[in-house]
């Protein structure tokens, strides 16, 4: 694994997702202070820290979720706060994948109606959908369910459906928070096999949110927050 700069800066034109002096309150909670780092394309990068160290907030700045109060988050060289809200929806539709710690798939659809709704809402034919939809359960192994409600699936089985969600659109960037928190041991590293193995093979980003190490080992790097700031990455003994 590669260990990433104090800063986590990388070589300037390199960087797919850029954040720069990012500052973000809540009320009297302050969840980042004037943190930048740099994220390049292709790249698998674990965000750790303790509870309430601002990783969350930082994932959801980066995916133009939220706004910072100050500073700036560019992606692909264009600045996100920039954008109108319908650009910044087109963005995160066309662009994003999300992975969250509970999936999230909406309980009244199907599986394969869960993977396929992403495609449909960007314009696709219900048929084409579908079989692309298809394919990625057999790829994230889930093809069984299918036709099983979320209410039906196992948490392991849920959070690979909503893995096949999110990639199935190949986005360019996955923003993945506490993904496998929910999930047993030995669920949480098929998880991650999966998604991490998938990712690779299309070239997309991933930025992981983690307080667990042996989730973050599945990255090529980490970085580490504190108090809303980055802080060195430990080096093992």
């Amino acid at each position: 694994m590669q260990q990433a700069d104090p800063n986590g800066s990388r070589p300037a034109g390199d960087a797919l997702i850029r954040a720069t002096d990012l500052h973000k309150r809540f009320r009297a909670s302050v969840a980042l202070q004037g943190l930048s780092l740099e994220i390049r394309g292709g790249e698998v990068v674990a965000v750790l820290g303790p509870s309430g160290s601002g990783k969350s907030t930082l994932l959801l700045c980066l995916a133009g979720i939220i706004a910072p109060d100050s500073g700036e988050v560019a992606y692909r060289g264009r600045t996100l706060g920039g954008l109108s809200d319908t650009a910044l929806t087109r963005l995160r539709r066309d662009e994003f994948g999300f992975v969250f710690q509970f999936g999230q798939l909406v309980p009244e659809l199907t599986a394969i109606d869960n993977v396929a709704l992403p495609l449909r809402l960007a314009g696709l034919k219900g048929r084409d959908a579908e079989a692309r939809a298809r394919s990625w359960l057999e790829r994230l192994d889930v093809l069984d369910v299918a036709d099983k409600r979320a209410g039906d699936m196992s948490g392991g089985e849920a959070q690979r459906v909503a893995v096949a969600r999110a990639l199935v659109t190949g986005p360019r960037a996955l923003f993945a928070d506490e993904p496998t928190g929910s999930l047993d041991s030995l669920n949480g590293e098929m998880v991650m096999d999966l998604l991490v193995s998938a990712a690779r093979d299309n070239g997309t980003t991933v930025v992981l949110v983690t307080h667990e190490a042996r989730i973050a080992a599945y990255a090529d790097r980490e970085i580490v927050i504190r108090d809303g700031k980055l802080a060195p990455v430990p080096v093992p003994a």
